[in-house]
């Protein structure tokens, strides 16, 4: 599968958008671990449609102007992470849910620590708003784009200041 990027300057650092002809793949942080998504070979394409349109989209969010992404997703993993993934996808803006509320959403009781570890290797985030889930007692725990970033991503979507 050809990917392509670009690479969005935002108020959470530079983020590296990732896709294929038809879909988004990835949003990967600054400081990303390879590891944690991997993509194979892209090149870059700063006029890909797909990217365009996720830039604009997130400049929208950023902004304080768009609550629900409108783009199409491909993620790759396996069953269990596309199904983590996708209840990510069901987390309203301005709301949190828990490991353990995740898990029970997708059908697996008590796998919250199985969820945690999907919602860790999240490729497409903010768009898939992993920033969302939080701690049992509701502390903000591991984040890819680090704490700091998921309180400011959480403050935007209570009604906080915009980031742009």
């Amino acid at each position: 599968m050809t990917q392509s990027f670009t690479i969005l300057p935002s108020p959470v650092g530079a983020l590296t958008l990732v896709a294929s002809d038809d879909a988004l793949h990835a949003v990967l942080w600054e400081d990303d671990d390879p590891a944690r998504v991997r993509t194979g070979a892209v090149t870059r394409a700063d006029d890909h449609p797909v990217l365009r349109e996720t830039v604009a989209q997130l400049q929208a969010y950023f902004a304080g102007r768009l609550r629900v992404f409108d783009l199409p997703l491909g993620f790759v993993g396996t069953d269990f992470q596309k199904a983590v993934w996708a209840g990510l996808l069901a987390i309203p803006y301005g709301e949190t849910r828990s490991y353990g509320a995740l898990a029970a959403t997708i059908g697996r009781p008590g796998a919250s620590r199985a969820v945690g570890a999907a919602n860790g290797r999240n490729p497409i985030s903010i768009i898939a708003p992993c920033h969302r889930v939080v701690g049992a007692s509701g502390a903000l725990t591991g984040f890819a784009g680090g704490l700091a970033v998921k309180e400011r991503l959480l403050r935007l979507e209570r009604g906080g200041v915009a980031l742009l």
